[in-house]
């Protein structure tokens, strides 16, 4: 397991540890409130109170549900359940839709029969208002609450719980519109409401509902993160090209998994290499990833990227310079195996006049090219490590043979690869000086 992933996993339990916490906190809260509403309702015969008291009654089931599915989440990973129980979280976030689909339900039917019935109260609701105004600004910062963390954790259920508190807020005000409403003997209003919120309410649990049953079978939900991982992978070095980068949603978290091209003749060890660099930096550049699997596999492409130091600008026909860092011009070229190298482009040495590191100085340039070879007589020994970090195959070029005799000789196996520095640092400086 790697650093990376060690982090990753105890930020994701933190995060869980916080999720269960204002889960539970909601609940009790909500619980209260439920409590504090149907006395209330109960002691000055508020009915609309009452039923309100059941709405959150519902609320507090989810909510519940919401913590077990976090709880459940939280659990180690064991041998019958290897990647954890965090869909446990959204199965849970399944029974929240429904729970929220049903009390937006109950409040249409309970809407349209008030439309008809009016509440005739003979003294002003003092208390059931305050019930009211009370459950509004718990309502707030239970939804605040809620919305911070669950998004901070990407946990599902409890971001449905707060759109579910959210509405709650509007539904306690037309609560307390339809106390004053039935004070004041006024008709139609509070009933009509009711049944918009409810239909409201009946959006946000089918679509819970709708989302989870997509993880669930595992959809692709985020085409946005699987472009941007396959762009992010696609900047390291050595990496050809990436292929499928697929993503799955196992509760609050993400499981991704890619296949990375790179060049045939890397050694397994440089693959595997490519392929840890490729995970730090998709669990170092994004949230809420629990595993990532990287598939290594060689490159199909037809052409392979080259440069040569040389002498002069002469196309194919240009000479091989003695040194890497000190030539004059560089040729990069693209070859087929069936065909003459295509010149990509010429570069200028603009470092000559430099006395140390100049051909450092060069591969920095050029690197963008994403080389796969690089034919020279000799190169110094921080060029030659720089170039072999990042998976170019370094081979032995002779002094004065022209670009197209070095190629040639190439392809026919002629040329033999360079596996050591050709000469120390020390040299490369005394050299140079």
């Amino acid at each position: 397991m790697t650093v990376a992933d060690k982090t990753s996993r105890k930020i994701s339990a933190q995060g869980l540890q916080q999720g269960q916490k204002i889960a539970l906190i909601a609940t009790l809260v909500t619980l209260l409130l439920a409590a504090a509403k149907a006395a209330v309702g109960y002691l000055f015969d508020s009915k609309i109170l009452i039923a309100d008291a059941f709405h959150s009654s519902a609320d507090l089931l989810a909510i519940f549900a919401a913590w077990f599915g976090l709880w459940l989440a939280s659990r180690e990973k064991t041998k019958n359940f290897p990647y954890g129980l965090y869909k446990a979280e959204t199965l849970v976030t399944v029974i929240v839709g429904t729970l929220i689909t049903y009390a937006g339900l109950e409040i249409m039917i309970d809407g349209y029969h008030r439309i008809f019935h009016v509440v005739q109260v003979q003294t002003f609701p003092f208390f059931p208002i305050g019930a009211s105004i009370l459950s509004i600004i718990v309502g707030f910062l239970l939804t605040k609450k809620e919305k911070e963390v669950g998004r901070a954790i990407n946990s599902k259920s409890l971001i449905a719980n707060a759109g579910e508190s959210f509405l709650d807020i509007f539904t306690s005000m037309v609560v307390l519109a339809g106390i004053l409403l039935a004070y004041l003997r006024i008709p139609y209003i509070e009933g009509t409401i009711i049944i918009v919120i409810s239909l409201l309410i009946l959006r946000l649990g089918l679509k819970n509902i709708w989302i989870s049953i997509m993880i669930l079978m595992d959809a692709n939900l985020d085409p946005e993160l699987q472009s941007s991982i396959e762009e992010k992978i696609n900047t390291i070095y050595g990496v050809k090209g990436v292929g499928r980068v697929m993503i799955r949603q196992s509760g609050p978290f993400k499981m991704v998994e890619c296949e990375i091209s790179t060049s045939p003749s890397l050694p397994l060890y440089k693959a595997h290499e490519l392929a840890d660099k490729a995970e730090g930096l998709i669990f170092r550049d994004f949230k809420h990833i629990d595993s990532v699997f990287i598939h290594v596999e060689p490159s199909r492409e037809k052409y392979v990227s080259a440069i040569i130091p040389v002498e002069n600008i002469q196309g194919i026909e240009s000479k091989i310079f003695g040194h890497f860092g000190r030539a004059p011009y560089f040729i990069i070229l693209r070859l087929t195996d069936d065909k003459d190298p295509e010149i990509e482009d010429f570069y200028y040495n603009e470092f000559l006049g430099e006395e140390k590191h100049v051909g450092v100085k060069v591969i920095k340039v050029v690197i963008h090219y994403k080389l796969d070879l690089l034919f020279t007589s000799q190169i110094g020994e921080i060029s030659f490590h720089m170039l072999k970090d990042n998976f170019v195959d370094i081979y032995r070029a002779e002094e004065g043979h022209t670009v197209r005799e070095t190629i040639e000789r190439y392809r026919n196996h002629q040329v033999k690869q360079i596996t050591a520095p050709t000469h120390s640092i020390e040299k490369t400086q005394s050299s140079a000086s």
